[in-house]
């Protein structure tokens, strides 16, 4: 399309789309106002916006534009102090970024700018105000203190003249008012009788602004200074002007630079503001947008589309957001192109590289130029055919507008086609079927339809892909009080056949949006099993790892229970041999207790009633004491098993009648209620103690007897030390003088 001269073609899109409010929201953002877009590779500058996104800084201040100033360099010109002061602010920005610390592309981009040391030399002599830093130039300075000591005299002289008795009547107030940078005294006609003075100016009331002649002495010396000054000033700015007009290249890199930087920064702060987000154009022709909403709307409805088709014809409900769906998708794919914030979800969001956008939206009709609807829309059509016009996107609002509606199907279908040859990419909007029914062939044909709410006899602004839209005219029409009647005059010249046709296609629409319903909860439920799949996968595979690392565990203190045993037997000292044996019997009986424990804590949560069974027995929990159950057994029998030794029992057989004594059952398993370690070598009598009192235990017993007898001394040690150290034993003392005395213990377990 041919471009306004005097109008920038992005602004008349922009307008087109409803985007101005926004580009002038982004302006604000912008040190200085510029066009949006950003030259260069897209790419290049999006690594670039991402390695900024990160980094705190504080936005430049507002630069004015200096190219013409460059322009006046070239020319041999002059700069003034406060057009130097300007290149001072921008050379300084970039110095403030220097010290900040950046990693990424933004570093390699600014490491890439260094300032000449005569430019940091000038950078230096100024200060915030603009103006030289003291001590820069004496000589500048001595006239600026004169001028300064000047100025105070000459105000004590007016405040002299003020406070005059004689004046007093004449006095409007007792202010110093400033005319023109003088300062004056506000009087009365008549003030002349009394005071001699220059009438610089009159207020809205009628009294003078005067300055009293006895100051023309002090006023000449001020002008004096000031002349001074500003030929000291002259000189300076030349030598300035003249050591920047031997930098120009880096002023005018430095210059594009900051307002590549300006565009970069202003849309990191304008999409923080707005929590929007940045899309790049992909490579691909696809749109696909996710949760976007027009940035014109008031509270808008998200909007959620997949065009990755050739061509999308919207369809559907009178005033029902077709134009501003169409809208949308353009707006996005404009935004995207210029590197503009969205508000959108991107990271579910394509938008594709289009070398041009083209709207055809507003009626072309024409009276000055004799252009019809259609003339126009024909014209605006046969501009897009070309060999250059190629990869375009291109939007058309209400495509059959001005002239019958079948003839421009069979047209536009044609058109159409011719276009899509050229690989662009079209949105139209319609409320004629005709166009619809030609193009349902082709399979780059995308339809949507805007839905309708029967109910409450309104558009729900909502849309439906894969369905042909009903236009809902008479609807609409009763909807803004078109008398009743007059609508179902019109719904029987409409006719039966056609009107059975729209419900069809009406209720294609409902079933198309039922499907789509149990479709996304489908999606839903198979992302939930998803999800409680990798859940379950992660938890094995932790479970497995956890496995892992309690055999290596196991087998690490095995090994040094081993060890410890070997370095016992290479002992030649008894007690030696005896403390090794006992310190790996700890280790062996500490895995052991742990190992139960664990089992206990992590597999088996047993509850009273349960069936159960061991390797011999089946039967029935009672009670739960700590890592023990009370287990009545089928045969009457109740036991203390341990709970790492029960297994559910799913299938219960009725108990058995017959009852056998308690104390039976005990001789028979265990043998007795004492043991006897006479003459046994040390490793037997503790490996036969640690058998005895396991099945002192599962028997049930509470109290034990232990014979080891006196003799030397050892047995009884080795005993001692393992009772110490075992889980179950609550304490152990001498038996009586009757039952053994010193040579035997009585352990409770």
């Amino acid at each position: 399309m041919k471009q306004n001269n005097k109008i920038p073609y992005y602004y008349i899109l922009a307008k087109k789309l409803d985007l101005t409010g926004y580009l002038e929201n982004f302006s604000h953002f912008l040190a200085r106002i510029k066009p949006p877009h950003i030259e260069g590779d897209t790419q290049r500058h999006i690594t670039i916006l991402e390695s900024l996104e990160s980094i705190e800084f504080t936005p430049p201040p507002p630069i004015l534009p200096l190219q013409h100033h460059l322009t006046h360099l070239k020319k041999k010109g002059f700069l003034h102090k406060i057009d130097i002061f300007e290149w001072v602010k921008l050379w300084r920005y970039f110095l403030y970024l220097k010290e900040l610390k950046c990693e990424g592309a933004f570093k390699i981009w600014l490491d890439k700018i260094i300032f000449p040391d005569s430019i940091l030399e000038i950078e230096k002599q100024f200060s915030d105000n603009g103006d030289f830093k003291q001590g820069i130039y004496p000589e500048l300075d001595s006239y600026k203190a004169i001028l300064e000591n000047a100025k105070k005299d000459k105000q004590k002289s007016l405040y002299v003249a003020l406070h005059q008795e004689s004046l007093r009547p004449f006095l409007v107030d007792s202010q110093l008012h400033f005319i023109d940078d003088e300062e004056t005294l506000l009087l009365r006609a008549g003030f002349n009788a009394v005071l001699s003075g220059e009438i610089c100016s009159r207020s809205n009331s009628g009294f003078f602004y005067v300055i009293p002649n006895s100051l023309s002495k002090q006023r000449h010396k001020i002008q004096e200074i000031q002349q001074h000054i500003a030929h000291l000033e002259y000189r300076i700015l030349s030598n300035l002007s003249s050591t920047l007009n031997k930098h120009l290249p880096f002023l005018g890199f430095i210059d594009r630079a900051f307002d590549y930087f300006d565009q970069l920064q202003a849309r990191i702060h304008f999409a923080k503001n707005k929590n929007y987000e940045f899309l790049a154009p992909s490579q691909t022709q696809q749109i696909i947008l996710h949760s976007f909403s027009h940035p014109a709307l008031n509270n808008p409805r998200p909007i959620s589309i997949d065009f990755s088709k050739s061509i999308l014809l919207i369809t559907g409900v009178n005033a029902g957001g077709k134009t501003m769906l169409l809208k949308s998708i353009l707006s996005a794919a404009f935004l995207a192109r210029y590197l503009l914030p969205l508000p959108l979800n991107a990271t579910k969001s394509t938008i594709g590289h289009f070398k041009n956008i083209e709207a055809i939206l507003d009626d072309p009709q024409d009276v000055k130029n004799d252009i019809s609807t259609f003339a126009g829309r024909m014209l605006h059509f046969s501009q897009l055919f070309g060999a250059k016009n190629q990869y375009m996107l291109i939007g058309v609002d209400e495509i059959e507008l001005g002239t019958d509606s079948d003839e421009a199907a069979s047209l536009f279908k044609v058109i159409l086609e011719r276009l899509l040859k050229h690989k662009n990419k079209i949105i139209l909007t319609t409320h004629h079927k005709r166009l619809a029914a030609l193009m349902s062939k082709n399979p780059s044909l995308e339809l949507i339809a805007a839905l309708y709410d029967e109910k409450n006899r309104m558009p729900t602004f909502s849309f439906l892909q894969g369905t042909i839209g009903k236009s809902y005219a008479f609807e609409t029409a009763l909807r803004y009080n078109i008398p009743a009647d007059i609508v179902q005059e019109a719904r029987k010249i409409y006719g039966e056949d056609k009107e059975k046709l729209g419900e069809l296609i009406e209720k294609s629409a409902k079933l198309e949006l039922i499907l789509h319903q149990k479709e996304q909860q489908l999606n839903e439920e198979i992302h939930k099993v998803q999800k409680q799949r990798e859940l379950l996968k992660n938890e094995i595979e932790q479970q497995h790892l956890d496995y892992k690392k309690r055999i290596f565990d196991l087998e690490k203190q095995y090994f040094e229970a081993i060890n410890l045993a070997k370095k016992a037997a290479k002992e030649t000292e008894i007690a030696n041999i005896h403390q090794g044996i006992n310190n790996a019997n700890k280790i062996l009986q500490k895995l052991k207790y742990d190992e139960q424990n664990q089992q206990v804590e992590q597999n088996l949560q047993w509850n009273v009633g349960e069936n159960v069974k061991t390797q011999k027995h089946k039967g029935t929990i009672l009670a739960i004491k700590g890592n023990n159950a009370v287990v009545e057994l089928e045969s009457g029998l109740k036991m203390h098993i341990p709970l790492v030794d029960l297994k559910k029992n799913q299938i219960q057989k009725p108990k058995s009648t017959a009852r056998v004594s308690l104390e039976l059952q005990k001789k028979h398993r265990v043998g007795g209620v004492s043991l006897d370690l006479h003459g046994l070598r040390h490793d037997e009598a503790i490996e036969k103690l640690d058998e005895f009192l396991s099945n002192a235990l599962v028997a049930g017993f509470d109290e034990v007897l232990v014979y080891h007898g006196i003799g030397t001394g050892r047995l009884s040690f080795i005993v001692k030390e393992f009772l110490k150290t075992h889980p179950k034993v609550q304490s152990f003392s001498d038996a009586p003088p009757q039952m053994g005395g010193f040579g035997a213990k009585i352990v409770k377990l």
